[in-house]
């Protein structure tokens, strides 16, 4: 799994960033599964469990929930990559726990190994790459876009 095989080691990055972002810091995010988290919810009809894209909001609620206030004021971290299997199913009613932890930091950017559990087995797992950026430098630049996207319209 690329997760524990990362392509960034953590013998090619530092121990401590000066920011607080330890190797080894772990975070954990938890749901019970309802019909709203349904791949049929979203129109996969008669695939009555967790929907993939659910699994992968929660792994990168549970990797931000590692690097709680351990990012500098006026910074936030984006997810920019994410790399799972989600061979296993879990249907409503389920409690199902992400746990996500920081494997790998080079430069700005951020690697977590990611993976969710429902009370009877993994469900998926991989890699979760987030990017460490400027709150207002991020924001100015959506405004921007959002301008541009309403002055293009005829």
């Amino acid at each position: 799994m690329r997760g524990s095989n990362s392509m960034i080691t953590q013998s090619q990055t530092s121990q401590g960033d000066g920011m607080g972002l330890q190797i080894g810091l772990v975070g954990e995010k938890e749901m019970n599964v309802t019909g709203r988290d349904l791949a049929s919810f979203d129109g996969n009809i008669g695939a009555n469990v967790l929907s993939t894209h659910r699994v992968v909001l929660l792994m990168e609620l549970a990797a931000r929930q590692a690097i709680e206030g351990r990012i500098p004021a006026g910074k936030i971290t984006l997810g920019t990559r994410i790399d799972i299997r989600h061979f296993a199913a879990a249907p409503v009613g389920s409690r199902v726990r992400a746990v996500a932890r920081l494997t790998a930091t080079k430069g700005n950017k951020l690697y977590f190994y990611v993976a969710a559990y429902d009370n009877v087995e993994k469900l998926a797992e991989g890699e979760n790459e987030q990017v460490i950026v400027s709150q207002d430098l991020f924001l100015k630049k959506i405004a921007h876009k959002a301008e541009k996207k309403h002055q293009s319209k005829p």
